[in-house]
């Protein structure tokens, strides 16, 4: 269940225990945060909910920014149902959002507007107008109000907080391990399958072109990857994310060849997940010394996966 955050909660979800942060990738230390509300939310008999912004601060305060999104709002939905809360509570981030203080979300939107109970959120939480508000000062406004907070440290993962960023910079170096370790699953594109110039076809590796929209841009290269149908079924395969340079003109595609399928994937939603990184992408003087290769590449990921 999703709900807007300019509009009033039903009745019945007012009164929540809301987990409060950005919670793009719903990572290790996001899942803390949003364990702690879920818990306290049953303890009390109140409706747990987990609340994000889309679209994210930086897009708004900087819409040149190269895409660095982990998750969609679908995405998101579904994992923070996963993680037991009753519903989603967007913040659309925009202009009004940008100028609201730190004492107006409080009294207007947290407790006002959305009823709330209790808030929890990470120690290193900011917001309202040039990031005024911390957890210190949302609980000294909420105390005044009648609204409890509470704030969740830090998670480590090999010594080091884990974070959004740090979760971007090992995808951007292609350590997919890593990246799964403090996801708690592989990062997956989600889009609907298009049609291509069917390339894949004519040389026997047909493939599933999905956009890559605002999704972080992984390194570029070859991965092994899973995907999983609507009805269930689990597919396999090599995937090329990048700009095809063998290929005139380029063009940035998300290209999944799955093993063993041929189907029809046409406008269906697939989500992708990136499990190894095999080799960075590569021009090819011929097609068949790329046929050659991509045949190497897909017996190394059925190895791998």
């Amino acid at each position: 269940m999703r709900f807007d955050a300019r509009d009033p909660l039903p009745e019945a979800f007012r009164g929540a225990i809301i987990a409060l942060g950005n919670f793009d990738g719903f990572h290790l230390g996001h899942q803390a945060v949003a364990r702690a509300a879920v818990d306290w939310a049953r303890a009390e008999g109140r409706p747990a909910i987990i609340a994000t912004f889309d679209p994210h601060p930086v897009r708004h305060f900087q819409p040149d920014a190269p895409p660095f999104r982990l998750t969609t709002l679908d995405q998101r939905e579904e994992l923070f149902a996963e993680a037991g809360a009753d519903a989603m509570l967007v913040f659309g981030f925009d202009a009004v959002l940008a100028g609201t203080t730190a004492a107006e979300f409080v009294r207007d939107l947290l407790v006002e507007r959305l009823g709330a109970a209790g808030v929890v959120t990470g120690e290193d939480f900011t917001f309202g107008k040039a990031r005024g508000g911390s957890v210190g000062v949302l609980a000294e406004l909420g105390a005044a109000l009648g609204l409890r907070t509470r704030a969740v440290g830090p998670v480590l993962v090999g010594g080091e907080v884990v974070s959004s960023s740090r979760i971007r910079d090992a995808l951007v170096e292609g350590d997919c391990a890593t990246a799964a370790r403090l996801l708690t699953r592989p990062f997956a594109v989600r889009g609907i399958v298009q049609h291509g110039d069917k390339v894949g076809r004519t040389i026997g590796f047909p493939t599933a072109n999905l956009p890559l929209g605002h999704y972080l841009r992984p390194r570029y290269g070859i991965y092994a990857v899973t995907a999983r149908l609507a009805d269930g079924t689990l597919l396999k395969g090599a995937a090329n994310i990048g700009i095809r340079p063998t290929f005139d003109p380029p063009k940035e595609l998300l290209e999944p060849h799955f093993f063993d399928f041929s189907g029809d994937l046409y406008g269906q939603t697939l989500e992708v997940g990136f499990h190894h990184f095999l080799r960075g992408e590569w021009k090819f003087d011929s097609l068949d010394a790329m046929m050659a290769q991509i045949a190497k590449d897909c017996d190394e990921a059925r190895r791998l996966l």
